[in-house]
C-alpha cells in the first residue's frame, strides 16, 4: 500500500517537471470563477428585464449568453483534458476536487477552498437560472389567460351539457358583422 502511494507521488512529481498541475488546475478554476460570475450578472440583468418587460434589453443580452456558453464549454473541455490527463499519470481523474486533493497531499497549495467555491458558484448559477424559467413560464402561463380570455369572451364554456348556446362563443374571435 505505503509502495503505491510512493509511486503515485513519483508519478506527480514527474507530472511537476512536465507541466505543472497545480497551475493548470488553478488557471482552470480563475477562468471557470470568471466566466460564473460574468453569467450570475447576466442572468441578473435578464431576469431585470423580464420583470420590465424590456424585449430589446433582452436581446441585446443574446449574444452576451452565447459567447458565456461558448466559454463555459471551452472550461468544461479544459477540465475534461485535465481531468484525462490526470487519470493517465495514475492521480484521481473522477473530480476536481479529487485531483486538488491529491495535489495537497503532495505538498502543494491547497486547491481544494477555489474547488468549493467554484462548486457553491455553479450551484448559484443553477438556482438563478430555474428563477429566470420559472418567472418566464409565468409571462407565458400569463399570456396564454389573456388569450383565453380573449377568446372565449371572458365566459367559461358550461362543463356538461348538450346545447351549446350563443354565450359560448369568443367575443371577440367569433362575433357575427
Amino acid at each position: 500500500m505505503i509502495s503505491m502511494l510512493e509511486e503515485k507521488l513519483d508519478t506527480m512529481n514527474e507530472h511537476v517537471g512536465e507541466q505543472p498541475w497545480e497551475e493548470d488546475l488553478a488557471a482552470l478554476l480563475n477562468d471557470l470563477s470568471q466566466v460564473q460570475d460574468d453569467l450570475l450578472d447576466v442572468l441578473a440583468r435578464k431576469r431585470q428585464c423580464m420583470a420590465v418587460a424590456d424585449i430589446r434589453g433582452m436581446q441585446a443580452l443574446q449574444p452576451v449568453e452565447e459567447a458565456l456558453g461558448q466559454r463555459l464549454q471551452a472550461c468544461h473541455d479544459r477540465r475534461a483534458a485535465l481531468l484525462a490527463d490526470a487519470e493517465q499519470q495514475g492521480l484521481p481523474g473522477h473530480s476536481l476536487g479529487e485531483l486538488a486533493t491529491a495535489l495537497q497531499r503532495q505538498g502543494g497549495s491547497d486547491l481544494r477552498r477555489d474547488v468549493r467555491q467554484t462548486s457553491a458558484r455553479m450551484r448559484l448559477l443553477q438556482h438563478q437560472s430555474l428563477t429566470n424559467w420559472v418567472l418566464a413560464q409565468k409571462a407565458v402561463l400569463h399570456i396564454a389567460q389573456l388569450l383565453e380570455i380573449l377568446a372565449t369572451g371572458g365566459r367559461l364554456k358550461p362543463t356538461y351539457g348538450k346545447d351549446a348556446g350563443p354565450h359560448d362563443r369568443g367575443a371577440l374571435v367569433d362575433q357575427q358583422v
